[in-house]
């Protein structure tokens, strides 16, 4: 059996479940052993039994973030790429275990995740912020908080001291997950037809603009896509698809269509998704810097 066959979406949880219960668990001199075979020879068997034996790892870290809203399926795609992640990175003669070092990789590939599906404004950028993010909701239920509106200033001192963030960043943060994305569709009032919606009060677009700011925005505009076509162009041809089916269409192919389309696991879609933003982003960032020094060169 391959880990690529134990998936939950494909099968369904409880026969996922039951699958991951045919790993066995392995011992530390079995699990070193397989580690060096995959390093030395990209052994993908080993690969596979390493993976297997943590998977019971990730389930058990994908069902404490289930309160978010997300479907458990989804974490646990996370979480997996999170352990593959893990495998690669793991350094052996520290004095842990795989299972030790995984876990910071899984929860952290399932809190980006939830991070990002959490509101169509980026929630926390920095750790303080995605400690509030993750810790303020179990904080006000130890407290026995249950009012949806802002907090009492006490209970925000208190929350602020335990999480050693500012009390403005408390108040922010509760209030934006109280409550969901607005769309800028939606009326400013509610009522009748022919209300004003929330996009009409943003400044002006192309209509309004004189002729220098058109040029500008265009030439901007033509700059990034050049840059974006030079890095999509580094990328393997399946990487390339896969990136522009899931990430630079309106209608984004799901994982289980792509998986169907290569003969892969979604588990493996989301892997090559993943690799192939961030080796997108690496050129894109390597592309603009070397643009600046010419430009710094010739001036």
């Amino acid at each position: 059996m391959n880990v690529a066959t134990a998936h939950a979406t494909e099968r369904g949880l409880e026969r996922y479940l039951r699958d991951i219960r045919l790993y066995p668990l392995l011992d530390a001199d079995e699990e070193l052993r397989l580690i060096r075979r995959y390093r030395r020879k990209e052994d993908k068997a080993a690969l596979d039994r390493l993976a297997g034996s943590h998977l019971r790892l990730v389930f058990k870290i994908a069902r404490g973030y289930l309160g978010y809203g997300l479907a458990l399926e989804d974490l646990i795609a996370e979480g997996n790429v999170g352990l593959v992640k893990a495998i690669e990175r793991f350094e052996e003669g520290k004095g842990a275990r795989l299972a030790t070092y995984a876990g910071w990789w899984i929860r952290a590939e399932i809190q980006e995740y939830v991070l990002r599906s959490a509101s169509l404004v980026k929630m926390g950028t920095t750790a303080a912020q995605k400690k509030l993010f993750f810790n303020l909701r179990r904080l006000k239920g130890q407290m026995r908080v249950v009012e949806d509106g802002d907090l009492d200033p006490g209970d925000v001192a208190s929350i602020a001291k335990r999480l050693g963030v500012p009390e403005s960043e408390v108040v922010l943060m509760n209030r934006r997950l109280a409550g969901p994305d607005q769309s800028l569709n939606a009326p400013l009032r509610e009522g009748g037809d022919g209300d004003a919606e929330w996009q009409d009060m943003l400044a002006g677009d192309a209509e309004d603009a004189d002729q220098e700011t058109l040029f500008l925005r265009k030439d901007e505009l033509s700059r990034r896509r050049a840059v974006m076509r030079r890095g999509l162009a580094t990328l393997k041809p399946r990487e390339r698809h896969i990136l522009t089916e899931r990430r630079l269409k309106d209608d984004r192919a799901t994982l289980e269509d792509l998986g169907r389309e290569y003969g892969i696991s979604r588990e493996r879609v989301r892997q090559i998704e993943v690799r192939a933003f961030e080796k997108l982003q690496k050129e894109m960032k390597r592309s603009v810097l070397a643009a600046r020094a010419r430009s710094a060169r010739s001036a």
